[in-house]
């Protein structure tokens, strides 16, 4: 019978120890390994982030400079349309001249 407790003591340092140290080991790297792995995915999606957002910023800037705002065409479309119908009046203003001159 005293045999079975030096078998188990020789065990336990000779393989499960080992073993379980190597484990731990293990563990702990892939943790690090896991650590960094997140901590490049986050650098990597900040820089994206950042990119993304300098080409929002530099999309507004040509669409501010290339197109003009509803204030500014409903500007236009008011001088225009007093414009024509300037040129309206003095084409009827001048179509009765003519009748008139024809007339007599």
């Amino acid at each position: 019978m005293s045999h079975l407790p030096v078998d188990f003591a020789w065990w336990l340092s000779a393989v499960e120890l080992p073993v379980l140290a190597g484990l731990f080991w293990l563990q702990q790297r892939q943790r690090e390994q896991g650590e960094r792995a997140v901590e490049a995915v986050a650098r990597d999606c900040r820089l994206a982030i950042q990119a993304v957002r300098a080409a929002l910023a530099d999309y507004k800037l040509e669409v501010a400079q290339g197109y003009a705002s509803v204030g500014a065409l409903k500007d236009v479309e008011t001088r225009l349309t007093e414009h024509l119908l300037r040129i309206e009046a003095k084409l009827d203003q001048a179509s009765m001249q003519q009748h008139a001159l024809t007339r007599f």
